[in-house]
């Protein structure tokens, strides 16, 4: 019988075994509350959705032009013709165009393994060839990374280092979620989760006595055994809440006006601001009762409660992926600060605590393995979330951070991990921008529409058809992963693809320095055991951790991470701002005169959606998935399970299923002037009334590829998302919310058959295909 191997993903570390074409999956026997979406992988094995072998758009080879992606046929061929195509293009398009009208495309999620990192893995190839145009931050926090730094000093420096969950069981009276902290979120995290805690801590904080205040427009953003005072704000308006909240702790004397004068700056522009000397309108809780419709006295009372605790205030990714999403970030440490416990055990400002499973746990004392990737000479880079922008307008003016910038002319994209017809907003207009390039190539496991949209699709191998070293920041746990079934089809995985495209340019043993995967990982290995050894550690051998099978590595000494010792001697460890103090009031944002992010945190109505046409009255919150990881594995057993009549589920209030006729479980069409798609209806209270609740990650599949305004049969909201940056300052996404409305679907349900796989038109292989074809350079 075969034996059960060790294996890690991003929501946990399990064991698997494939005998009899079948695979089973343990979760760690450390885990204690292992996550659902384990369920998911075996799906892998057999799924008709995989890539078995590489593929190209039949128009691209025929030399017409990209206006049929997404909607053409596909032929195979074999791998080193396949090689030889990319290969020639590549050489083509930088000898004739530069680097800079390359797009290097990666979200990084694709692996939990440090070697076999998609996103690394692409980035070191073009970077080899001579660069490529990036992108900077992310789709989950673009909006965080920008303003975290001008207020607080480096992402990920500050307050993901300084609230533990050790500190919050141990100290915290009150947790103020603006966003929530849902579980399913903390299921998950980059590079794998050995131990899911979250759960268990806030059980054994309520246990204690700690008392929790969710403010979301959906119950479920909090665990809901433990009977959290659920706020339900009308989405998008928690700056006002911040600042009525803010407000009362000024006039009723209860902010911390000597922790305001030692640590912070710009609080006096502040005020002026909130009590209305600078702009003629009081903050007030009436005031922001008007806007967020949370009682008056509710706020008052929140607000009392907040001083008199030990309060620490979260904020989650949710917030920021709106309208102006850096200023309830912003707001949010504004009002810590104002409460006068940042540094305090368990009490202050934490941005994202419980979106990712290891927030909030220890730091690592020892690197982790990481491939080095080469320097970019292109300084050319787009935000994230403007690629439809970047294609769209080429040489066009857009302003980031400060700074006026202009649209490189993509000639290429090149994408090795992630899927942009989940993340991305407005998915008609991302076609449209996918038509404009003259090649798209991607690695991709199975035909997802971001495959479906690709000229050359390359077949990936996933995590279970490869050895690979699983680690992740935050967690001690290092795991040997290995293979536990052999690729599917003719799968290859990445390096291997790129190792055979960069013989063929000339750059074999610059990218690979004759290096096998074997040989890499053994390499890479040597990173963490050389400082386990300087620390006085074990350090075992690459050959005894891989016969091991996992290794526990040590924790660095919680000593409160930067907010404390800020707060100990704010003048021997300032905060890497321009001030080395909380601002408050930001002097350099200030200085870039944006009309749509000042100098200090403010409440910003949202932009209009619809160009003078009708409101649409309902708010759709597409927020992340239970069922699955993003998009990741939609095709698994567990995310199928979830679904109703083969669509998305979309939750919604009674009272406003009944004013629509709509009842559970009926196919319901959401539209707005964007595009509409079709979902399985779940009445809930749990959900604020105007306010419609759709996760994203359901496969596009649109009802007609052809048309230019197609509606999505399966229920991705993001075909309904608006596709505009959230100032000038991040320009990051906004894919949180949106305005719709809906209706009962009577029409004939289309199938869904994106879960499916793809109809190949043929093989290269086959002389009437061949003769049928161009032939390319």
């Amino acid at each position: 019988m075969t034996s059960f191997k060790p294996h890690s993903s991003h929501w946990g570390a399990f064991s698997g075994r494939y005998e009899d074409g079948k695979l089973d999956i343990r979760p760690h026997p450390g885990d204690p509350d292992p996550s659902p979406l384990l369920g998911n992988l075996p799906a892998i094995a057999h799924s008709p959705a995989r890539v078995s072998r590489p593929a190209v758009r039949r128009g691209w080879l025929n030399r017409t032009p990209g206006n049929a992606r997404g909607a053409d046929d596909y032929v195979e061929m074999d791998w080193p013709e396949a090689s030889d195509l990319v290969a020639s293009e590549l050489r083509r398009v930088y000898k004739d165009h530069g680097p800079q009208a390359v797009f290097g495309g990666s979200y990084g999620w694709s692996s939990a393994g440090r070697f076999h990192h998609a996103q690394s893995q692409v980035h070191r190839f073009l970077n080899v060839l001579g660069g490529y145009v990036r992108s900077v931050n992310t789709y989950s926090s673009g909006a965080a990374m920008v303003i975290i730094p001008h207020v607080l000093g480096p992402y990920d420096h500050f307050d993901r280092r300084s609230v533990t969950w050790e500190a919050i069981e141990r100290s915290t009276e009150l947790v103020v979620a603006f966003g929530g902290m849902a579980i399913k979120n903390a299921d998950v995290h980059g590079g794998g989760i050995s131990k899911h805690v979250v759960r268990k801590t806030l059980s054994g904080v309520s246990a204690r006595g700690a008392k929790f205040a969710l403010v979301s427009p959906i119950k479920d953003d909090f665990p809901a055994d433990l009977g959290a005072e659920w706020l339900a704000i009308v989405p998008g308006t928690d700056v006002a809440l911040m600042l009525g909240l803010a407000h009362v702790l000024v006039t009723e004397g209860l902010h911390d006006r000597e922790f305001l004068d030692r640590y912070t700056v710009g609080y006096a522009a502040f005020e002026d601001y909130l009590l209305g000397r600078s702009d003629g309108i009081e903050k007030s809780p009436e005031w922001a009762s008007a806007i967020c419709e949370i009682g008056v006295e509710t706020i008052r009372t929140l607000a009392g409660n907040m001083a008199s605790a030990r309060t620490l205030i979260t904020v989650s990714h949710s917030l920021q992926r709106a309208d102006h999403g850096e200023q309830p970030v912003w707001m949010g440490i504004v009002l810590a600060a104002m409460l006068g416990q940042i540094g305090l055990d368990g009490g202050g400002y934490a941005y994202s605590l419980g979106a990712l499973g290891n927030i909030g746990k220890g730091q690592l004392a020892v690197p982790l393995p990481t491939l080095n990737q080469f320097k970019n000479p292109v300084p050319d880079f787009i935000p994230v979330a403007r690629i439809a922008d970047m294609l769209l307008h080429p040489g066009e003016e857009f302003h980031y951070n400060g700074n006026a910038m202009r649209y490189p002319d993509i000639r290429l994209v090149y994408w090795a991990g992630g899927n942009p017809f989940h993340h991305h907003q407005d998915l008609n207009r991302l076609r449209a921008a996918f038509k404009r390039p003259e090649t798209i190539i991607v690695h991709e496991t199975a035909w997802t529409s971001s495959a479906r949209h690709a000229d050359i699709v390359l077949p990936a191998t996933t995590t279970l058809e490869r050895d690979d070293i699983g680690a992740a920041d935050r967690d001690p746990l290092m795991i040997a992963m290995k293979r536990l079934i052999e690729p599917v089809g003719e799968a290859r995985d990445d390096y291997e693809i790129f190792s055979q495209i960069a013989h063929r340019l000339g750059k074999y043993e610059q990218f690979t320095e004759n290096r096998s995967s074997a040989e890499w990982l053994a390499l890479l290995f040597q990173t963490t055991q050389k400082a386990l050894e300087a620390g006085g550690h074990d350090a075992p051998s690459f050959e005894a951790f891989w016969d091991r099978g996992e290794m526990r590595l040590p924790l660095q000494q919680d000593t409160g991470g930067p907010a404390r010792a800020f707060r100990d001697d704010p003048d021997r460890s300032p905060l890497q701002t321009p001030s080395g103090k909380i601002e408050i009031f930001s002097q350099t944002i200030d200085s870039f005169g944006y009309d749509d992010c000042r100098g200090l945190p403010q409440w910003y109505p949202a932009r209009p959606e619809t160009d003078g046409r009708a409101t649409y009255p309902l708010h759709l919150v597409s927020n992340q998935p239970h069922q699955r990881l993003h998009s990741q594995l939609d095709y698994g057993d567990f995310s199928r399970s979830t679904k109703i009549k083969g669509r998305e589920p979309v939750r919604l209030n009674p009272l406003d299923a009944v004013s629509r006729g709509i009842a559970d479980g009926d196919i319901v069409r959401l539209f707005n002037d964007r595009g509409s798609c079709l979902a399985a209806a779940v009445i809930s209270d749990d959900v604020r009334k105007g306010v419609m609740q759709l996760a994203t990650g359901a496969w596009f599949e649109p009802d007609d590829p052809h048309a230019d305004r197609a509606m999505c049969i399966h229920g991705n909201p993001n075909i309904l998302t608006r596709d505009i940056g959230t100032s000038k300052l991040a320009q990051a996404s906004t894919g949180q919310l949106t305005r719709v409305e809906a209706e009962r679907f009577t029409g004939e349900l289309p199938p869904v058959r994106i879960l499916e796989g793809m109809a190949i038109a043929g093989s290269l292989d086959d002389p009437e295909i061949a003769d049928d074809m161009l032939r390319y350079p």
